[in-house]
């Protein structure tokens, strides 16, 4: 018999393709928006004094992000694999092993906070806290991912603390930073909510109870809604006030197409491919939001 027609082990090959298909790497570079905004909210103008820290910030918080993405793998594992949407996209599928996925991980979070102890105690211990409420999150001993509201004060804190990692490279947090956190934490836990709505046939399957399966798709996403809603008039009172570039008060006429596609997307049904749709678009807006904010700060 021919060896080369022998099937290889599943854990047998070393390439570290294995690892990087594992990743999430579009949900990665979307979730490095918080805390380039914070560094760029935080420092001003860019000098090239801050090449360096924000190169380190970059690096330090790719890993970190990574590292909360294999965790949650990690975790899942056993109702991903008996799940058939699921099934083929899990890591052991593509040749990795638990054990391997777990060293990842570990991995990732070490050094992750080695790089963040060059940016000073502040940004070390705000890195540290996301890291907290990841292992809340997703480890099973805590389980805050299938226990309602705990998840999404998860993501809240989450969201302020991706800020405030950027925040606080030019020194102590302060009330303005937290202040305009909040906008960030209020847009990241809404977009949480809508993620369980996509999850939601999922996740009832399995037998996780998140948000959109312990009170129903339609309202959870009505709580998305609102909370969408309360980050804009936030990000607004804060442009009116001066605490940041008034010209981002004019990011509230995006708003009614935020609203209009909610509505839209309830109207034909909340099934995950209008969920994706919705998803993308408001995705688009946000995008839109962060770059009119880098603008308005340099300008300024």
């Amino acid at each position: 018999m021919h060896t080369s027609l022998i099937p290889a082990p599943p854990y047998g090959r070393t390439s570290a393709a294995r690892y990087l298909y594992c990743l999430r790497p579009r949900d990665i570079i979307v979730l490095q928006g918080s805390p380039v905004l914070g560094a760029v909210f935080a420092l001003g103008h860019s000098s090239i004094d801050h090449i360096g820290p924000l190169a380190i910030l970059t690096v330090a918080n790719v890993c970190l992000v990574a590292h909360v993405f294999v965790l949650n793998d990690c975790a899942n594992l056993t109702a991903d694999r008996d799940d058939p949407a699921r099934a083929t996209r899990v890591f052991t599928a593509r040749g990795v092993a638990p054990r391997e996925m777990g060293a990842l991980a570990a991995g990732l979070l070490v050094l992750s906070l080695l790089l963040f102890t060059s940016l000073g105690p502040g940004v070390f211990s705000v890195a540290a806290g996301i890291a907290a409420l990841s292992a809340l999150y997703s480890l099973p001993a805590f389980n805050w991912k299938g226990r309602p509201l705990l998840s999404s004060a998860a993501h809240l804190g989450g969201g302020v603390l991706h800020f405030l990692l950027g925040y606080g490279l030019a020194g102590p947090i302060d009330r303005r930073g937290l202040i305009i956190a909040t906008f960030f934490g209020l847009t990241f836990v809404a977009g949480h909510l809508t993620q369980e709505l996509r999850d939601y046939e999922v996740d009832a399957r399995n037998g996780i109870s998140t948000n959109a399966v312990r009170y129903g798709q339609r309202r959870t996403l009505i709580a998305s809604v609102a909370l969408f809603t309360l980050a804009q008039g936030i990000l607004f009172l804060l442009a009116v006030q001066g605490t940041v570039p008034r010209v981002l008060a004019a990011m509230i006429l995006l708003y009614p197409f935020h609203l209009r596609w909610s509505l839209q997307a309830l109207a034909r049904g909340l099934t995950p491919p209008s969920i994706t749709r919705l998803q993308a678009r408001y995705r688009t807006l946000h995008g839109i939001i962060g770059l009119t904010m880098i603008a308005a700060l340099w300008i300024d």
